[in-house]
């Protein structure tokens, strides 16, 4: 019998947790065909002595809606192990549109994902209308991993209901009649589910709350019952973080879901001080559990937060006039003028304007804000923050963030964690991690190109996570299990993230001791010149989908065997 593809002599992590086993896994049209001792042939052999081979990753919340149009690699998350990635997440995309929504979702996408405009009119060809039509684009073209949708709110909303959506009014009977007939058209073409969002920083370019944000209990409702009409699907929801009530953000979705019989996954962030309010939602989702539903909280592994710089979206002055003047100059002759004395106490002794990002509002969080150095230090101790570094030195916070940007000629970065890093530490992440009802994401891949790299995250979790961290580690076989068969599991793709004859032939072997994350650089590989925050990483021998190599040593190779996942995928038979 002869295999497309053996990996021989590797440390196989199944997955599930199991404890890991030397063996071979051989592969045959793109389906895992054998595991143990391989005797057989294959076209292609590699030697994976003393390496790791994991199923390929599964991240359940990016947004490569406009990538995955314009571009055939899915990066940065294929370069970290990602063979499956979710978009849609958050309630935002670009289907269903009409020709005269184009701008307005350009709008949504733009001050919700920092997406900058220009690459969406440059990227985007909008040779659809509906959700069965865009999928129908994505699945026009291979790219390097798998890629999955969900149906999105806000763009639902403004089809169903043009400017009355947009100016968030409610809808009439006719309007959820026709959005629940939307979502069962959607889930019968391939969508996963459905996605919404009610957090209140998730505004338009123009500062607008987003048009789902204040969408009641009988809308989302009638769109997840559309979802059931057509066999059932994830609901998918942003609660509003920043209402200090995890009860009332997500009591709506969680009575919609529990009244369908519908699955539920939800952003659960864990405030850096103040009463635990994340202990509230965990017991919400312990009632619903236990009540028979399926829910899932989904926490980012390191801290939640920006990457500011003068060169990226946000730094901490750029709401500030006097350096709003030099702004638009190239980096090198900006940062010789905030070298000048007299512009330096110029843009120090200004006041911020009030306009701007809604997430500038952090830019000046000086305790929780670190430099990123190389390799990065997501979890840094407090001594090193702006704020204890300027205390030490004895100046202001802001002087000491106008001299460390200038650090490396203005290439310098600084991490502000806004959550996630309750007592200066990621403790608490580690046990939320540990639970079944928490499942790991929020790497958002494909979105906040100016000022968030976090796609990165399997890489953080198999480096600080389970060999880096001084105490409170993680064990492979558990980090592995964290990055593939849950949220395969949660995702409704039974098909893949562990490694068993009849899965899908998706696989990574991975040097963990070559293993190494490298701080976020700029690259400008963007429609319309654009540029983006992009992450790389050593130690990946080889990543695999559907039993093709898509890199070998942080190389791509040219093979693109991602597809459109349309729908649930059931667990192969024996």
């Amino acid at each position: 019998m002869t295999y497309d593809l053996i990996i021989r002599g590797g440390t196989i992590v199944d997955g599930l947790g199991g404890e890991p086993f030397v063996g071979d896994v051989g592969v045959r049209d793109g389906v895992i065909a054998s595991v143990g001792a391989v005797v057989s042939d294959a076209k292609r052999e590699i030697d994976a002595t003393g390496l790791l081979v994991t199923p390929g990753f599964v991240d359940l919340h990016t947004h490569y809606d406009g990538q995955a149009i314009w571009s055939d690699r899915m990066t940065p998350s294929s370069a970290h192990g990602v063979t499956t990635a979710v978009m849609g997440n958050c309630g935002v995309g670009f289907a269903p549109c009409r020709p005269e929504d184009h701008d307005t979702l350009v709008d949504v996408m733009a001050g919700v994902e920092d997406i900058p405009g220009v690459v969406m009119v440059d990227g985007l060809p909008w040779t659809w209308e509906t959700f069965p039509e865009f999928l129908d684009a994505l699945d026009s073209r291979r790219r390097d991993i798998d890629v999955a949708a969900f149906l999105p709110h806000s763009p639902l909303r403004v089809y169903v209901m043009g400017r009355r959506g947009v100016d968030r009014e409610p809808p009439t009977a006719e309007d959820l009649a026709l959005m629940r007939k939307l979502a069962a058209e959607a889930v019968h073409a391939g969508a996963l589910g459905f996605a919404s969002s009610r957090l209140t920083l998730h505004k338009t370019a123009g500062g607008q709350p987003i048009p789902s944000y204040e969408a009641e209990y009988a809308e989302i409702e009638a769109i997840a019952r559309g979802v059931d009409d057509a066999g059932g699907g994830l609901l998918q929801f942003v609660p509003d973080l920043m209402a200090g009530d995890y009860e009332g953000a997500l009591k709506a979705v969680f009575d919609v879901a529990s009244e369908v019989g519908l699955p539920v996954t939800f952003t659960l962030a864990i405030g850096n001080a103040g009463p635990p309010i994340h202990l509230d939602a965990l017991r919400m989702v312990e009632k619903a559990n236990a009540d028979g539903g399926n829910v899932t909280g989904q926490i980012f592994p390191r801290p939640i937060g920006l990457v500011l710089g003068l060169d990226l979206s946000g730094n901490p002055f750029v709401m500030y006039p006097s350096y709003r003047e030099i702004a638009g100059l190239p980096l090198a002759d900006r940062v010789a003028e905030m070298r000048k004395p007299e512009v330096r106490e110029r843009i120090l002794s200004d006041k911020p304007a009030s306009d701007g990002h809604p997430l500038m509002f952090a830019a000046q969080a000086w305790d929780y804000m670190f430099s990123l150095g190389d390799p990065p230090n997501y979890e840094p101790a407090r001594e090193d923050s702006i704020g204890a570094r300027a205390r030490a030195r004895g100046v202001s916070p802001l002087e000491e963030a106008y001299d460390r940007l200038l650090d490396d000629d203005g290439h310098a970065m600084l991490l502000v964690t806004l959550a996630n890093f309750r007592d200066g530490s990621l403790d608490t992440v580690a046990e939320l991690i540990r639970r079944d009802d928490v499942v790991l994401g929020l790497g958002d891949g494909g979105a906040h190109y100016g000022m968030i790299c976090d796609a990165s995250f399997p890489t953080y979790m198999l480096t600080h996570w389970v060999r880096d961290r001084e105490s409170g580690r993680l064990s492979i076989p558990e980090v592995v299990r964290e990055l593939t068969s849950v949220p395969a599991r949660v995702a409704g793709l039974a098909d893949r993230g562990r490694i068993a004859v009849g899965y899908k032939a998706d696989l990574n072997v991975i040097d963990t001791e070559a293993l190494r994350l490298h701080k976020p650089v700029i690259v400008g590989d963007l429609p319309a010149g654009g540029r983006r925050l992009d992450q790389t990483a050593d130690g990946y021998v080889a990543t695999i989908v559907s039993g093709e190599v898509i890199a070998e040593n942080g190389a791509p190779t040219d093979a693109r065997p991602g597809v459109l996942i349309r729908g649930r995928r059931p667990a192969p038979t024996a």
